[in-house]
């Protein structure tokens, strides 16, 4: 059980359009857009934070020089720069027409970068430069760690994200897989998850669960109804065959025989399908060479049918329900179809194949259904040849295929299971 768990968690995740890569997907691009939200933010306050402690720091050492500037009376002061041709221009066009003092953060002199703060004082500029190379390094370390912090953050959130996700699939997983078997005829697979949790996942669990037993519920009538009326039309039946032996023969006698051999053979039909739907059958298998079976089945349906042996191949099967595969295949060929019809046994597989108008296509969509013929042009009938072949073959662990030939007719494909390596050798 516990590796059945680990490989179908392996392909949900080897899946890269599964669910769990998409919303780790969405969660990586949503730690990615707040990571890069979160770090612009801090680099636009901490570079704001940095430019004004310069701004207050070049002005202290401004107004200190200006200072020491008056109180020497005129001596030169090292640092100070009073040459126009020194400052830069945009702090000049700021301070001129104005006695207070400005700012200027210069990034594009060599060595910088360089906060510059000036000031007129009694028509004469005074200039000094503080340098702001260590505050941008320290931005620029900022911004790294962020960056570390982010991707170190997004190597925990994925795989969490992953994990938890897979939870989540592993129980919708488990849903599709209990739908696909209530699909295939399992119609007591039930998910068992709507009691559990109370989220989504839950409620379609739970629906489905209620969807399957709701199923279950009206199939169990339609086979309930159809067998018992198939044993409730044995008692007159057999009646009405007692009455027709005490007839006089006669065409009319013969007719009215006829079609109460018709009516019972309907009747043993509907008993037969109502056993295979409540899985009341089980095949008695035995080796037997399946070419010899076919050509046998073939003969006892008495219509003119050709049969090409190439491997007289011995399988363990029922012959009893193979002969009524093909027998009812063969029937059914005949009687929607067209000269020549054809059986060919090759190896396990055996091909039943007329040159008629084919089947339609409801049946090549949806399989034979009973009670059906589909098109006009392939005849009349109940159309429960082909639901009791399919239903035999199942019981007997074969496949049966409906599909048309490229040139025209229909083909009834029946594919036995492949003998057993280790069984008996009849060669």
């Amino acid at each position: 059980m516990g590796v059945r768990k680990l490989a179908a968690a392996g392909r949900g995740l080897g899946n890269l359009r599964s669910l769990a890569w998409k919303i780790a997907a969405l969660v990586v691009a949503a730690s990615c857009a707040v990571a890069m939200a979160v770090g612009v933010l801090v680099h636009q306050a901490t570079a704001e934070r940095f430019q004004a402690e310069g701004q207050a720091y070049a002005l202290e050492e401004l107004e200190s020089a200006v200072k020491d500037y008056e109180r020497r009376e005129g001596d030169y002061l090292v640092g100070v720069e009073t040459d126009p041709e020194e400052i830069p221009p945009e702090l000049l066009s700021s301070l001129r027409g104005t006695q207070e003092p400005d700012t200027w953060y210069d990034t594009q002199s060599r060595n910088g970068p360089w906060m510059w703060a000036g000031e007129f004082v009694g028509g004469r500029l005074f200039a000094i430069q503080v340098h702001r190379g260590s505050e941008e390094l320290t931005l620029a370390a900022l911004d790294r760690s962020m960056v570390k912090a982010s991707a170190a953050t997004l190597m925990v959130i994925v795989p969490i994200s992953l994990v938890i996700t897979e939870l989540l699939s592993r129980r919708l997983r488990r849903v599709a897989g209990t739908a696909r078997r209530i699909a295939d005829g399992d119609l007591d697979a039930r998910t068992r998850a709507g009691g559990r949790g109370g989220d989504e996942i839950t409620e379609i669990a739970g629906a489905v669960d209620s969807m399957a037993h709701s199923l279950q519920e009206r199939l169990l009538n339609e086979q309930r109804f159809t067998a018992d009326v198939a044993h409730e039309l044995r008692t007159p039946l057999m009646g009405l065959v007692t009455s027709t032996g005490l007839l006089e023969d006669g065409e009319v006698t013969e007719l009215v025989r006829d079609r109460v051999r018709v009516l019972g053979g309907l009747v043993e039909d509907l008993l037969e399908i109502s056993r295979l739907d409540a899985g009341a059958e089980a095949a008695d298998s035995r080796f037997v060479p399946i070419g010899s079976v076919v050509e046998a089945s073939v003969a006892r349906t008495g219509q003119r049918t050709r049969t090409m042996i190439s491997d007289n191949q011995q399988v363990s099967t029922d012959p009893r329900r193979l002969d009524r595969i093909i027998a009812n295949l063969v029937l059914n060929a005949h009687r929607h179809g067209r000269q020549p019809v054809e059986v060919r046994v090759d190896g396990t597989t055996v091909v039943v194949r007329d040159h008629g108008p084919g089947f339609p296509d409801s049946l090549l969509a949806d399989g034979p259904q009973r009670f059906r013929t589909g098109a006009l042009e392939r005849g009349h009938g109940h159309g429960l040849g082909l639901t009791i072949a399919l239903g035999q073959a199942q019981v007997i662990g074969a496949t049966l295929h409906f599909a048309n030939a490229d040139d025209g007719g229909a083909m009834a494909v029946l594919r036995l299971p492949e003998p057993d390596p280790s069984g008996p050798d009849f060669s």
